[in-house]
């Protein structure tokens, strides 16, 4: 099965649009693990444990692995995943140069860490996405309207042609850039009506979508904005840190089984299709463009 189909999978499995962030910082973590040569593999394994009945997809940040010259600890847990669970994982890299080094860039998520998806940067266009793309089995989350607050300097640039920025890439990426079926879009929950404008263009294309929680965007008016196609709600740092005791784990496990029933109770209340079962990205499943 390709990413897609996995990830469909796992949706209808557990019931979930809910990816699990995994950022890991050793200072944040239980203090009753943060001295273990293993700690981040124990803190992020007993999250993956205690929330895999719970997630459609896992989502490890990589700069917070390699920041703590963790990088094998990264491999290490993605193989855990892969062993111990059904869920698909998605490495947010947001990769992206020249061919040559992006080259390099998709054999590392792909053939070092085995991950089943990537986050991209689209900045260089197409150079900075085909060898992801490449790996048609694989999955390319696109970076097109982020939740930061400087966003809009650029994604918001408005072109010759009409577009803005993020409009462009929003085409690109359902046209261009998805020969193999395999992009996704990564949209903040911070900006319902970016969403909702980035929907109209790319059909049905499933949208990452970080930025509920902890950098306020809007659960209820995501979903509504973003419905029509595939959803994935992130939540890494609301999950990850729930709980600071020995019993951080079970806390998680709260705060993971709240948010899913939000998120499925939000859907079925706007009565909004957001599962990616009925809209797997193709072809013929997003709306052509003018």
């Amino acid at each position: 099965m390709n990413f897609f189909e996995l990830l469909s999978a796992s949706e209808r499995k557990n019931n979930s649009r809910l990816c699990v962030g995994l950022d890991p910082r050793r200072s944040q973590i239980p203090e009753h693990i943060q001295k273990s040569e293993t700690a981040l593999y124990e803190f992020c394994t007993e999250i993956v444990d205690t929330t895999k009945d719970l997630a459609s997809s896992f989502k490890p940040q990589i700069a917070y692995f390699a920041a703590e010259n963790a990088c094998d600890v990264l491999k290490s847990l993605i193989e855990y995943i892969h062993e111990t669970t059904e869920v698909p994982v998605i490495l947010d890299a947001k990769r992206g140069d020249i061919g040559s080094t992006t080259e390099r860039y998709a054999v590392e998520a792909f053939e070092v860490y085995k991950a089943d998806a990537v986050t991209a940067n689209p900045y260089l266009g197409t150079d900075g996405i085909a060898p992801f793309t490449a790996y048609a089995e694989k999955g390319v989350f696109v970076l097109c309207k982020t939740s930061n607050t400087s966003a809009f300097q650029l994604q918001d640039c408005l072109l010759e042609n009409g577009q803005r920025l993020y409009e462009r890439v929003a085409q690109l990426a359902s046209t261009v850039w998805n020969s193999n079926c395999n992009v996704g879009l990564v949209v903040g929950a911070t900006v319902p009506d970016e969403a909702f404008a980035i929907r109209e263009i790319v059909g049905s294309m499933p949208l990452l979508i970080p930025g509920v929680g902890a950098q306020g965007g809007s659960l209820s008016r995501i979903i509504a904005a973003a419905a029509g196609g595939g959803v994935l709600i992130n939540s890494a740092r609301a999950i990850n840190y729930a709980g600071t005791g020995e019993d951080f784990a079970e806390r998680a496990r709260e705060a993971a089984t709240t948010l899913r029933a939000e998120i499925n109770e939000m859907a079925r209340q706007k009565n909004k299709d957001v599962f990616l079962s009925t809209t797997i990205t193709s072809s013929a499943s997003s709306k052509p463009q003018k």
